[in-house]
């Protein structure tokens, strides 16, 4: 079981450190120093072992999938070269096919953890079908042998549902991309977030992009590919992964597991595509125009080759409603995104592979005006036109893996990963248009977050036991930037006098006598901290 420590909390920093233990979390040890001194020499004496290790089979796989291999055999042992073979996942719509080399050997790789069912086929011998579950990145091996075939050639079909049933406790939706490519997506800027809401139950839309899972919103996080990202998914706040990089995804909603860190209302386990083994390119185009004068372009591309691999994807969005208005009607609601996502996927032996995942995203966004914000008129009673604030936000991700294949049973992962979203809010060109019934200041917003951090695990499989371990260090880097402009003079008046105008340097007795004459509401509006005193003052003056 996974347990939590948080440890030095800032006001510009936080620390988080994640350990696998079935022991109770100690309270966090005031001399950081010595516990990363500590942490560093476990790790060297993990990675001593691993480098000591004896490799025996294909490369594992990384993140939230494993892979399948095997040999086909005929009876007396030979290999069967170009055998049919193809896995299947009736729950999430999973699917591949491949065909056996010439040593009999096949392998599908990035296959996400589920049970699957296998089957193969070849002229001249008996089908052959049974069942194989993916539990961890440990590659699983499957040795099969055909039997010789009769002349006669028969076809059973039956209907009893058995891959239907789900053999996993834990509360949990799974999904592949033969179901995601079909879906309309209600929110093409928040694609990821839409898609789960349409497939999960018990979670539930929110405006702009964001969602409630069975119990609190904040208590979501995102696994992609073994990396957590636990921002908020509102495309008010951040930018989303495309679901047309998503492979695969699992929603667990609830209670769940320990290794995905604090977060107890939902985890979304995300694999994405992979390119490596697709010695024959395949991508695809996709256009789309909607309301509100929204098109969206897209392509995607996977290719590479038996030791290595690439997928890209690149999408552009423009909508003239990119945010949910207040309104019914729709207007100061344009925005544009961009989003482009890279990985790779090298194997550099047979037991070592490494991958890499980046991610930019960008996205700009009028802020959505209401009846109020139209023709404003300044406290002078001049029209300055319509208010114009705006946010632009840029994120980007880099996530590197390493892993290492100890032996037929054991994989080890070491992975680092920064993620950083920053936020800018512009006010109007003109700052009185800002000005209405609720809004005396104008700001400007520069916003940065960061998350930094390393983690490493090592995964046991032995027949039905599956037993993982691992360590995670995260430092989250925090700054805001806001530039205030106070718009209303009489935000910041100590006194106003009968046309709502400050008064200043007036003698007591006729300051006195002006704002008597001035309804209560109307007397006083100073709400900062350095005019303190004189409000105090005046108040006085009145009750005298």
């Amino acid at each position: 079981m996974y347990f939590h420590a948080l440890a030095n909390l800032r006001q510009r920093q936080r620390h988080s450190w994640r350990a696998l233990s079935t022991l109770t979390a100690p309270r966090p040890r005031r001399d950081g120093g010595n516990k990363f001194k500590h942490l560093s020499v476990c790790t060297l004496f993990v990675l001593g072992l691993v480098f000591l290790s004896t490799v025996e089979a294909a490369p594992a796989q990384v993140g939230n999938s494993g892979s399948i291999e095997g040999v086909v055999k005929d009876p007396t042992g030979g290999v069967i070269a170009g055998a049919a073979v193809e896995i299947s996942y009736l729950v999430s719509g999973f699917h591949r096919e491949t065909t056996t080399g010439s040593d009999g050997e096949f392998r599908f790789t990035n296959v996400p953890f589920n049970p699957y069912h296998l089957a193969v086929t070849a002229p001249g011998f008996a089908s052959y079908s049974q069942d194989v579950e993916v539990r961890s990145t440990v590659p699983t091996s499957v040795p099969i042998s055909l039997k010789l075939g009769t002349a006669a050639t028969s076809i059973t079909v039956e209907a009893n549902g058995a891959d239907l049933v789900e053999t996993d406790s834990t509360f949990h939706t799974d999904v592949d991309k033969g179901i995601i490519d079909r879906l309309p997506l209600e929110s093409a800027s928040s694609s990821l977030t839409s898609l789960v809401t349409l497939v999960s139950p018990g979670v539930a839309a929110d405006s702009n992009g964001n969602m409630h899972g069975l119990g609190d919103h904040a208590q979501t996080s995102f696994s992609v590919d073994g990396q957590k990202i636990s921002d908020q998914t509102s495309k008010v706040f951040s930018n989303q992964l495309s679901s047309d990089a998503v492979q695969s995804m699992e929603v667990i909603s609830g209670a769940p597991p320990a290794e995905f860190g604090d977060k107890t209302s939902l985890v979304i386990k995300v694999t994405t595509k992979s390119g490596l083994g697709m010695t024959k390119p395949t991508g695809s185009v996709t256009t789309s125009y909607g309301s509100f004068g929204t098109a969206n372009f897209g392509f995607n591309l996977a290719y590479g080759g038996e030791k290595w691999g690439n997928f890209i994807a690149a999408n552009t969005l423009k909508s003239g409603r990119f945010l949910d208005g207040p309104e019914f009607s729709v207007f100061h609601d344009k925005g544009n995104q961009e989003n482009l996502f890279d990985r790779v996927d090298y194997n550099v032996s047979p037991g070592d592979s490494i991958h890499l995942n980046t991610s930019y995203m960008r996205s700009w966004f009028q802020t959505p005006n209401t009846f109020d914000n139209l023709n404003v008129v300044d406290p002078h009673g001049v029209n300055v036109g319509n208010t114009d604030q705006r946010s632009k936000i840029r994120t980007f991700n880099v996530a590197p893996t390493w892993t290492r294949l100890i032996n037929r049973s054991a994989v080890f992962t070491l992975a680092g990963f920064v993620r950083r979203d920053q936020y800018n809010y512009f006010p109007s060109n003109n700052p009185f248009a800002d000005f209405g019934p609720i809004n005396s200041e104008t700001i400007g917003q520069d916003r940065k977050l960061t998350n930094a951090g390393v983690r490493s695990d090592i995964s046991y499989v032995k027949g039905i036991h599956n037993l993982q371990a691992g360590v995670t260090y995260e430092h989250t880097f925090l700054s805001e930037n806001d530039s205030l402009g106070i718009i209303d003079p009489l935000l910041n008046a100590p006194c106003v006098n009968g046309s709502r105008w400050p008064v200043s340097a007036a003698p007591a007795n006729a300051f006195r006598q002006e704002i008597t004459s001035i309804p209560l509401s109307m007397r006083f509006c100073c709400h900062s901290i350095s005019r303190a005193r004189v409000r105090i003052s005046c108040l006085r003056d009145m009750q005298t």
